[in-house]
């Protein structure tokens, strides 16, 4: 069965993204301000102050956060990564926090450092060394998990037109190392004159969020607008957030096609050729009872599915062959979960092609009453249709009768289904 998160959170890059953006969507959904800077302060910087205001983006009511700092502050100017690396190790912030915040900037840097020849360590972030960058991811990822959020999901993103000015000179949108750090990452451009993506945003991004598509099947909780800093006439400078919980996965997300203009959306579908991820490893020696818990923290973490199959190993040893399918950006995670909480000293993992169908869930009428159904569609033929185990579970302990009778005499005909 593929676990499902429990609380999702999509950004809506329709007018691309930026830290500032990312922090005023995140408090406008309900992230209380003064227990976000109150986190910040785990950083060894200080001299500056969060601010929020209420803002109108062509006519949209949003967010608008701002950094406000001291003329005393001294972080500003370029820093190298050896910089950034030892002012989040030496805060005061949880192990996961500091690897997120870490792998963020670590991503900046290589992108820096790619296009402009240099090697890691002697790459610099010019307009993003100051205090700015570090408040907006470590308040991303703070705001998060304030809201408890487990997954990530992001449409494609908008880069805007135009130029900018670096501090490399004026450079085309986007900026060579938003290109860069938005490598296979669905983008687009718009008429905009102007710099819609920053390279903070773009990094923010690429390292948390699951995948890129149109909005997912989700029961939406709350919502935040975090407002840029331009004004468009006859475009709201926003970043859209949305949070609540995904109703089934359904293999998304997928690639979609880009946006042919301004406002182009996808739906989610199932993609007919997905890659992924399979993570394998063989166990001879662990206690049974442990795989219940490994596998359900291998779900909770976004293994697509997990199993177990019996093998016989060398010199005629009974084994277990765990097996865990993943997307290419949860492999990692699941890895070292499997490595720690098992017996096993090494795995295999390897990229295979699967073909998944179309899957819709529908309330349909029945002679026990309403009873959830699974169609499985290709394209728009629908080839399968089963009830749901646990409403057929559910009547049966109800009526006392014999779960096998129950699914019997429940038929799923294709037609008088109520909507959901």
């Amino acid at each position: 069965m593929v676990a499902v998160p429990n609380k999702i959170a999509y950004f809506d890059c329709f007018s691309g993204i930026s830290g500032d953006m990312c922090l005023g969507a995140l408090v406008d959904a309900g992230v209380p301000l003064k227990k976000l800077q109150k986190e910040l302060k785990k950083i060894p910087v200080r001299s500056y102050e969060l601010c929020a205001r209420k803002v109108k983006r062509a006519g949209f009511s949003s967010i608008k956060v701002d950094i406000v700092q001291s003329s005393k502050l001294k972080v500003q100017g370029s820093k190298k990564w050896k910089d950034i690396k030892k002012i989040i190790r030496a805060s005061s912030l949880s192990k996961e926090i500091k690897q997120k915040g870490l792998a963020i900037f670590k991503c900046l840097f290589e992108a820096e450092a790619k296009v402009h020849g240099k090697s890691l360590e002697n790459a610099h972030l010019h307009e993003l060394g100051g205090i700015d960058c570090l408040v907006d991811i470590f308040g991303t990822i703070m705001g998060l998990d304030m809201l408890g959020i487990e997954k990530v999901y992001s449409s494609p993103v908008n880069l805007g037109g135009g130029s900018v000015k670096t501090g490399h000179g004026i450079l085309p949108v986007p900026a060579p190392a938003t290109a860069e750090i938005l490598r296979g990452v669905p983008v687009y451009s718009t008429s905009t004159p102007f710099e819609l993506t920053t390279p903070t945003g773009a990094a923010i991004l690429k390292w948390l969020s699951s995948g890129f598509g149109g909005l997912p099947p989700m029961n939406i909780e709350k919502t935040g607008t975090g407002a840029g800093s331009k004004n468009f006439k006859h475009r709201p400078n926003v970043l859209r957030l949305f949070i609540g919980k995904m109703c089934e996965d359904e293999g998304y997300p997928s690639p979609i096609p880009l946006p042919q203009g301004e406002g182009a959306r996808g739906r989610v579908k199932i993609s007919m050729g997905q890659t992924i991820t399979i993570i394998e490893a063989n166990i001879d020696d662990m206690n049974p009872q442990i795989y219940e818990y490994v596998m359900e923290k291998l779900f909770k973490k976004g293994a697509l599915d997990v199993f177990l199959t019996q093998v016989i190993m060398k010199k005629g040893r009974p084994g277990i062959k765990l097996t865990a399918l993943c997307k290419e950006t949860d492999c990692e995670e699941l890895m070292k979960i499997i490595m720690g909480e098992t017996t096993t000293i090494g795995l295999r993992f390897y990229e295979v092609k699967r073909r998944v169908l179309q899957r819709e869930i529908k309330l349909m009428d029945t002679e026990f009453g309403k009873v959830r159904a699974k169609f499985s569609r290709l394209g728009d033929e629908i080839l399968k249709a089963t009830p749901e185990y646990e409403d057929c579970r559910r009547i049966a302990k109800k009526l006392n009768m014999s779960l096998v009778e129950i699914m019997r005499r429940i038929r799923i005909p294709l037609t008088n289904i109520v909507k959901k």
